[in-house]
């Protein structure tokens, strides 16, 4: 029997790495491992709208005989508890730093190719136009996600006129997400375990017509149910928090998307940038950029 995170590396590298078809299946399977405890090869295959050879394709690829054998493994994973953030922590403790550094290398660079695949690029530039003609573009993230919410918001909003600022307080965030509209789009930042705060304020911008763009860990998340598009960032690695990296990248590519579509973003952003130097906000005469 493999270990549970086995799995789901396993899975994951899948995702990257596999034929087309694999890849497509395998991200499906990451986030529903229920559905492949309780549900025969052509159920499955039902379920998940793929060939019944797919299925069989899939356990043989992740080194398993046949699927019952992959099925047993599944259940077996879905008894044992995710690991809490102080066990991931304990997990860390008497590695080596270079061992630990190659693991946080390895799996940054399988999470970048899962996020460079061509689902979701073809994603990400489906969101492009839809949010430069929003009314408004509001960004939730508390905790650990804050800082990808922050920089989203304070790097959109010096390029695009719609992108409103941050809330920072707990209760700010229900005070602005209530005030949205079908016009709007509401981009929300979570993964396991989920935010509250986060989970609710995608609850109040669905309730109110919005468009929800969930950023989290899984299709099975809170904020994805419901949401007009969800991007699963791949977040594997051996740091007692999930790895961030592919949030920042995945907010960049749709800042760096929005700004070439757009006529105005680039003098805007010379304004801002002219604006901050007149007032000493950067060192030095020619001004240092952040």
């Amino acid at each position: 029997m493999k270990q549970p995170n086995t799995i789901r590396s396993q899975l994951a590298d899948l995702c990257a790495h596999g034929t087309p078809t694999l890849r497509g299946f395998a991200a499906w399977v990451l986030d529903n491992l229920p559905l492949v405890a309780f549900h025969s090869i052509r159920g499955l295959a039902k379920q998940a709208e793929v060939n019944p050879n797919t299925v069989t394709r899939l356990a043989k690829e992740l080194g398993y005989a046949g699927f019952d054998a992959f099925r047993a493994d599944v259940q077996t994973t879905l008894q044992t508890p995710a690991p809490s953030y102080a066990d991931r922590a304990r997990a860390l403790r008497n590695r080596s730093g270079h061992d630990a550094f190659a693991a946080v290398i390895n799996a940054n660079h399988q999470n970048t190719a899962a996020l460079f695949s061509a689902e979701t690029l073809d994603l990400l530039e489906s969101c492009i136009a839809p949010l430069l003609g929003a009314r408004k573009v509001h960004t939730v993230g508390v905790r650990s996600c804050y800082s990808v919410a922050h920089y989203f918001s304070y790097v959109g909003g010096m390029a695009f006129a719609n992108f409103v600022e941050l809330p920072s307080l707990s209760g700010a965030i229900a005070d602005q997400i209530s005030q949205v509209g079908p016009d709007d789009i509401v981009i929300g930042i979570t993964y396991e375990h989920y935010s509250t705060e986060v989970v609710r304020a995608c609850e109040i911008a669905r309730a109110n017509g919005a468009r929800v763009l969930a950023l989290t860990d899984s299709y099975a998340s809170p904020i994805a149910v419901g949401a007009w598009k969800t991007l699963r960032l791949p977040m594997a690695g051996p740091h007692f928090m999930p790895s961030l990296n592919s949030a920042f990248l995945a907010v960049e590519m749709l800042l760096v998307g929005m700004a070439a579509r757009s006529d105005g973003a680039a003098e805007k952003v010379a304004t801002f940038e002219a604006r901050i130097r007149q007032f000493g906000g950067y060192a030095g005469t020619t001004g240092n950029r952040d």
